[in-house]
C-alpha cells in the first residue's frame, strides 16, 4: 500500500468536500429520512462510484497524455473558474415569498 498517496488523497478529499454540494445534499437527505443509515450508505455508495470513475479515467488519461500537461490544463481550468466566479456580481437577495 502506498500510504503517502492514501493519506494525501484522504486529506485533500476530506477538506475539499466540507461544505461541498454533495455534503449539503447528504445533510438535506439525512434531515428528511426515516433511516440515516440508508442515507449514509446511499451517499457513500454514490461517492465511491464517482471516485472510482475519476480514478479510472485519470489513470487511463495518464497513459496517453504527459502528466505535466494534465497538471497544466487542470491549473488553467481552476484559475479560469476562480477568476470567472470572482468577476461575477453578487446576487441580490430574493424577495420571493
Amino acid at each position: 500500500m502506498d500510504w503517502p498517496s492514501f493519506v494525501l488523497s484522504f486529506v485533500v478529499v476530506f477538506f475539499s468536500e466540507l461544505g461541498d454540494k454533495s455534503q449539503l445534499v447528504a445533510i438535506t437527505l439525512g434531515s428528511n429520512a426515516r433511516s440515516t443509515t440508508a442515507v449514509f450508505l446511499g451517499v457513500a455508495s454514490g461517492l465511491v462510484c464517482t471516485t472510482f470513475l475519476g480514478v479510472l479515467f485519470g489513470s487511463r488519461l495518464a497513459t496517453v497524455v504527459p502528466f505535466h500537461l494534465i497538471k497544466g490544463v487542470a491549473a488553467m481550468i481552476f484559475a479560469f473558474l476562480g477568476f470567472y466566479l470572482l468577476s461575477q456580481p453578487p446576487e441580490s437577495p430574493s424577495t420571493d415569498g
